[in-house]
């Protein structure tokens, strides 16, 4: 049976890694993504909606995302808001739908965007380094068990630790070789 501050340990560095996957989706990667439109948002009647909210995403080609909105008025808008975003993109307004046409990266820009993923991947880490921290100075201010299971217990928050930036690491190279792959 595991500890209670391991399972809280787990837990917290299984968000980590799912923030880390959410933030790995909105890069670019040279082929079209649904996930590069989420976080934007769009005027909608004096209110901020998700662009996904209002319309359809689809990606009928590796490169072009067809964006349908529910409501023919809201195109101008969506197209808008997702030129504000500075994509890298120029969306492409047609009657009732919007086309986005992602362009060939060049290598730099590669290089660059890996480097972000990268950068990415040690913020998850000082993330995860930071819950253990924070997890060992509560399991050291606990007076209810005994200094022998306090080391078996923070054995096993380390074994956690290295089983989430293990993780880490490979989503990272992962992302890494979508990035820089033509």
């Amino acid at each position: 049976m595991e500890d209670a501050y391991v399972l809280e340990c787990k837990d917290r560095f299984e968000k980590t890694v799912t923030a880390l996957k959410g933030s790995l989706g909105k890069l670019r990667s040279g082929r079209a993504n649904p996930a590069m439109l989420e976080g934007i948002k769009c005027d909608y009647y004096g209110d901020k909606m998700d662009i996904s909210s209002l319309c359809s995403i689809a990606v009928p080609e590796p490169r072009q995302l067809l964006i349908k909105p529910y409501s023919r008025e809201d195109v101008k808008t969506i197209a808008s808001a997702i030129s504000a975003a500075n994509l890298g993109v120029n969306p492409q307004v047609e009657t009732d739908c919007i086309r986005i046409i992602v362009p060939p990266m060049t290598e730099d820009i590669r290089r660059d965007i890996s480097k972000k993923a990268k950068a990415l991947g040690e913020d998850a880490k000082v993330a995860v380094r930071n819950v253990r921290r924070d997890t060992l100075s509560l399991l050291k201010e606990d007076d209810s068990m005994s200094d022998d299971y306090k080391d078996l217990v923070e054995k096993d928050i380390q074994k956690e630790v290295d089983s989430a930036n293990k993780k880490i690491d490979e989503i990272i190279a992962e992302k890494t070789k979508e990035i820089m792959s033509i």
